[in-house]
């Protein structure tokens, strides 16, 4: 068995990609582990994540680092939040969850993980956890919801630093189930340029998420 590091923190075994497990001997979501050399890896499932699966279809741009701060929006039960956890090992993660029930499994998560920072908040009104977020190098977005694009914007504009990097994957079906997804994709790319931001990529999350697109963006300025 071979292991070669794709990008910063981000391993490939074999058909897979991992992550170094910053917790050894404790899974999160029933993930395999896989030992090698002295390093336990935990293996990332493109189905449970979406950060995962635009890796696997392309991802060019990885703007996490072993110091990147990094907010999250739409932590979850904390599946690709942990995968951050391993690779911003040397910072923190910032989780933004708004669902009580998801909550508890996610505090639960950062009992063990130390440098994941659980906030029960809504995405939508981002200046309610202003004084709980330092500046940051990655905003990452899954949240589900029609204007996702918009509090996406919001929160970039007031946590991201000038030379950081947000990645938001865009669900059509969230926003109108009635339309194309291209031409959902297209609106909610030009609302991006429109409210200052360069789309520096774009990936399609198929076949491991259907009607669902990362955009990886920057300040334009």
């Amino acid at each position: 068995m071979e292991i070669e590091e794709s990008f910063s923190g981000v391993y490939i075994i074999e058909d897979h990609i991992a992550t170094e497990n910053l917790k050894p001997s404790i899974k999160v979501y029933g993930e395999k582990l896989v030992d090698f050399e002295g390093k336990e890896y935990r293996i990332w499932d493109p189905r449970r994540s979406k950060l995962a699966a635009a890796i696997l279809k392309g991802l060019k741009r990885f703007p996490f680092h072993e110091d990147s701060k990094v907010l999250y929006l739409g932590a979850s039960a904390g599946t690709t939040p942990s995968h951050i956890s391993d690779i911003a090992r040397n910072s923190l993660v910032y989780c933004v969850e708004f669902s009580p029930r998801m909550m508890r499994e996610l505090v639960d998560l950062c009992k063990v993980r130390e440098n994941l920072i659980p906030i029960l908040g809504d995405a939508t009104k981002p200046k309610n956890y202003l004084n709980l977020v330092e500046k940051v190098d990655v905003l990452y977005c899954d949240v589900a919801q029609a204007k996702q694009s918009e509090l996406f914007m919001d929160n970039m504009r007031l946590f991201l630093k000038p030379e950081g990097i947000g990645i938001i994957t865009v669900k059509a079906r969230s926003i109108d189930v009635t339309q194309n997804p291209k031409k959902i994709f297209r609106e909610e790319e030009s609302k991006l340029k429109t409210g200052g931001f360069r789309v520096l990529e774009r990936v399609k999350l198929e076949p491991y998420e259907k009607d669902h697109m990362a955009f990886v963006c920057e300040f334009a300025f």
